[in-house]
């Protein structure tokens, strides 16, 4: 990023190799629109282009890099006010890896829907936290600093979000 901020905005696309895919996975988990998800991520590099004089390389770059995707997605609701999550099963399949018999797959699916609709309940500043600890693979020292926080904070929050997820999920479960 040093060397686009120096000018050399060729080096953009190395950037966009390497970061396109957890961006978009950042915006999947947050809003599940694939389509909006990618709309996003390109706002975001233009934005890397646009403020590519305020990153210092005194932090990391994913830092900085998430520090602006989160002003997008804030950007993103108070234009639509209507941020929703909603997730393909599928994706959440993949994910968990392949069972052998069409009982567990189907105790899978149900599991996994179970665990998308917790998710989407959680508030959008929960579902974010745990966004970036457990799909971005953020430390703690990291998502504070792109939420301009401690990192004492950020584990309060993963903690708590993850209670609150637990509550939602065992309660849904529970048929309530």
């Amino acid at each position: 990023m040093l060397q686009v901020k120096d000018g050399q905005l060729n080096k953009m696309g190395l950037l966009f190799e390497r970061y396109h895919r957890p961006l978009y996975g950042f915006f999947y988990h947050l809003n599940g629109q694939p389509t909006l998800s990618e709309d996003l991520v390109q706002t975001v590099f233009y934005r890397m282009l646009k403020y590519r004089h305020t990153f210092t390389g005194e932090g990391e770059f994913r830092t900085w890099m998430y520090h602006l995707a989160r002003n997008v997605v804030a950007d993103e609701v108070k234009k639509n006010k209507t941020a929703r999550h909603h997730d393909d099963i599928t994706n959440w399949q993949e994910r968990l890896g392949g069972g052998t018999t069409a009982d567990g797959e189907l105790h899978k699916t149900q599991d996994v829907a179970l665990l998308h609709e917790a998710l989407g309940r959680l508030p959008p500043e929960q579902r974010e936290v745990l966004v970036l600890s457990r799909f971005q693979d953020l430390k703690y020292g990291q998502i504070a600093q792109v939420l301009d926080t401690t990192e004492g904070a950020v584990k309060v929050r993963v903690h708590r979000a993850l209670g609150h997820l637990r509550a939602i999920y065992l309660k849904l479960s529970n048929g309530n």
